[in-house]
């Protein structure tokens, strides 16, 4: 028997020729070690299911790494879809959106409702699925007899979609003759789906996963009544656009459609800001309302929202003025430090808050208040004869990553604030069982614009993208229900547009960067789509805020 060398984490092995990373994994696995979901050479991604070359450095992949939690999340799904076939036959199941990292997930012209026996039945064949550990085949086959599968079964949507790939070949997965596409990597048998659950939730059902920070618990799903209304909204204006996935918005290219979609699309963007700005000057016309809070992740449009719902703030009759979170942060010797001695600026103890809420105070009091500014170059808050007095018609617009947190305006009463949530939610799906990640619209968005204004590379945003995700999910997502209302920004179409501007920057990440597999995969996902000019886009929209362009000042 032929046999190579290869190495895991630096330690050599000498293994059989046909060896694969699987094999590997159990081969060199520490009684300790977790889970492999995915190896990594070099820089490249490679399923457990491929066999090992000769001489690779190999490390795996755990479900703690974002790529590993992915792969778990694929496999799971398509094992759900597999168990549901079995019990209900050709009754569409469609993965329409995440909560909280759970899919939720709807059955499309079933005419009937979700119910718990229904989900005990899915439940109990999907443990026998994972019980009897089947393989998850992968199938090279060409785009004519990929789609011919694909009808077969009943996914008309995923067969439009092949319509557009340009490459010849498809690899399609195989789960006891259940054929299925997913854009990415997969796992290669069925036992390694042990840990799931199941909830009904809104119109269908929620697919729960562990949670990757300890997979022995689940991730939670409750209280999130206000970003699930959102997602609800945004199905119903997808259905009212007539997109529901990729292969509609390729549909509109192709006819001539596309800016048709663009101005609805951004007709009930601004029909929402409206319905805000109404809200607010409602609720400031009954009682004390001073202050408007909008806080969001990173790339979300938190500025040209704010621009807009201003514009629609003065139609109404007010007169909207800009607070810069920026402008309270404390004398740079003082800011807090993070775990790793590092000055922690996205810390809510980076602002002073104690002069923060005298000034808003004393503005909400009618008094004439010298406000600050801060001078990055010299670390130190400063004051320069800047001074705001509030009329009865004006009212504060505070733009920040804390507005929903409590502790910013912990000494302001309730009835003097209105907080707003804004984040890009996608609504867009790639088929009925592949979402699309809000992080990955952000990203896309990020890498753009960071580009365009900042003068900053792909691989560099795509670098610190997992430190600005941590520090949302500290300063940010906790907060999120805490808003009075919540808006999406992303948009419909936007993918098509962004393609045009991302792909030459991803392309400049070489392999031998760390940064190339998060490009590699986006470029892949990316490849569904049409691109589209960004001439369609008003001057006005969100999207401009990263392509250029906008005439509002972001």
């Amino acid at each position: 028997m032929r046999e190579k060398q290869v190495w895991v984490d630096d330690m050599p092995y000498v293994v059989p020729e046909q060896e694969t990373y699987e094999g590997l994994f159990w081969r060199s696995k520490k009684e300790d070690s977790a889970m492999a979901m995915l190896a990594i050479v070099g820089h490249d991604i490679q399923e457990l299911g491929s066999v090992v070359p000769e001489g690779s450095h190999v490390r795996f992949l755990t479900y703690a790494h974002p790529d590993g939690h992915r792969v778990y999340s694929r496999s799971l799904s398509m094992l759900m879809l597999k168990a549901a076939r079995d019990l209900w036959g050709s009754v569409p199941v469609v993965i329409e959106h995440s909560i909280n990292s759970n899919y939720y997930c709807e059955l499309h012209k079933a005419g009937l409702p979700v119910t718990e026996e229904m989900l005990s039945a899915l439940k109990k064949r999907m443990k026998e699925l994972v019980e009897a550990d089947l393989p998850i085949q992968k199938e090279t086959m060409d785009i004519d007899r990929a789609m011919e599968i694909a009808r077969s079964q009943g996914m008309e949507t995923k067969a439009r979609l092949f319509r557009y790939r340009k490459a010849s070949n498809i690899n399609m997965y195989c789960l006891e003759g259940f054929y299925d596409y997913f854009y990415g990597y997969m796992l290669p048998r069925t036992g390694y789906l042990k840990a799931f659950d199941l909830a009904l939730y809104e119109r269908g059902f929620l697919l729960i996963f562990p949670d990757k920070n300890n997979p022995g618990a689940f991730l939670d799903y409750h209280n999130r009544n206000k970003i699930s209304q959102v997602f609800m909204e945004q199905l119903d204006w997808s259905r009212l656009m007539g997109v529901d996935n990729v292969a509609d918005l390729n549909d509109t290219v192709v006819n001539g459609t596309f800016g048709d979609l663009v101005l609805v699309n951004e007709a009930l963007h601004e029909k929402k800001i409206a319905q805000i700005a109404d809200t607010i000057c409602n609720k400031s016309k009954q009682g004390k309302l001073k202050m408007v809070l909008i806080a969001g992740p990173s790339s979300s449009g938190k500025t040209s929202f704010a621009q807009r719902l201003s514009i629609q703030l003065r139609v109404n009759g007010m007169i909207p003025h800009t607070i810069g979170l920026d402008d309270y942060f404390v004398n740079r010797s003082n800011t807090p430090l993070d775990s790793e001695g590092k000055p922690d600026f996205e810390s809510i103890d980076a602002l002073d808050l104690e002069t923060f809420n005298r000034d808003l105070n004393d503005l909400i009091a009618g008094k004439r208040v010298e406000m600050p500014s801060y001078n990055f170059v010299l670390g130190q808050r400063e004051y320069k004869g800047r001074y705001l007095q509030l009329k009865e018609e004006d009212i504060l617009v505070i733009e920040g990553i804390h507005g929903l947190n409590e502790r910013l305006t912990s000494h302001i009463p309730a009835e003097n604030k209105y907080r707003i949530f804004i984040s890009a939610m996608t609504q867009l799906n790639v088929d009925d069982h592949n979402r699309i990640s809000t992080s990955d619209s952000r990203l896309i968005r990020r890498i753009v614009r960071d580009y365009q204004f900042r003068g900053n590379s792909a691989a560099k945003t795509i670098a610190t993208w997992p430190s600005v995700k941590r520090g949302e999910e500290r300063n940010i997502f906790p907060y999120q229900e805490n808003a009075d209302v919540m808006f999406n920004s992303a948009t419909i179409y936007e993918l098509s547009v962004l393609k045009n501007y991302i792909e030459p920057l991803l392309y400049q990440i070489q392999p031998d960067q760390e940064e190339y597999a998060t490009a590699k995969r986006i470029i892949k996902f990316l490849d569904y789509f049409l691109a589209v000019n960004c001439d369609v886009v008003p001057k006005n929209s969100i999207l401009k805020e990263f392509v250029g362009g906008s005439v509002l000042k972001v």
